[in-house]
């Protein structure tokens, strides 16, 4: 995926994943000046990040915008 595909399947904006990129929270590979990204790895990542009020219930870290 590039920035523009994460941006969408995030529901986040670009300048956001550029400071997540810089600060190395999120698994990006460059390639020459474009930064990549692999779905699973960012599915991992997301999936390491959640949020849990309990051990039953978990609530994600970002929310889809309706």
């Amino acid at each position: 995926m590039d920035i523009i595909t994460l941006a969408q399947y995030l529901c986040m904006g670009r300048s956001k994943i550029y400071n997540l990129i810089r600060q190395k929270k999120i698994p990006a590979s460059r390639i020459g000046r474009q930064y990549r990204f692999s779905r699973p790895l960012v599915d991992a990542w997301l999936k390491e990040r959640l949020i849990t009020k309990s051990e039953d219930k978990q609530i994600p870290l970002f929310k889809n915008p309706k």
